[in-house]
């Protein structure tokens, strides 16, 4: 191949809804985040956790998990069937 040519595109990678069945992931703030970081608070919101004790199913992602391990620390987190 010359440098002007190109090899061709691969094929797509498969959705994430083609790989399996969904899994979720049930959420709760247990402990409070007075006098952590801004960013860990900011995380909290982001997942919809507002008040200790309140609970949110999340579907399983790569962003969602990373967002868990942030603040771990303060969390509990069970995996459920269907919200």
């Amino acid at each position: 191949m010359t440098d002007k040519e190109t090899k061709p595109n691969k094929s797509p990678k498969k959705s994430a809804a083609a790989a399996g069945p969904d899994r979720f992931l049930k959420i709760t703030l247990v402990r409070s985040l007075i006098g952590y970081a801004k960013d860990q608070r900011e995380t909290a919101k982001g997942l919809g956790l507002r008040k200790l004790q309140s609970s949110v199913v999340r579907r399983e992602s790569p962003e969602v998990l990373g967002m868990v391990r942030k603040i771990s620390h303060v969390l509990k987190v069970e995996a459920v069937e269907k919200p």
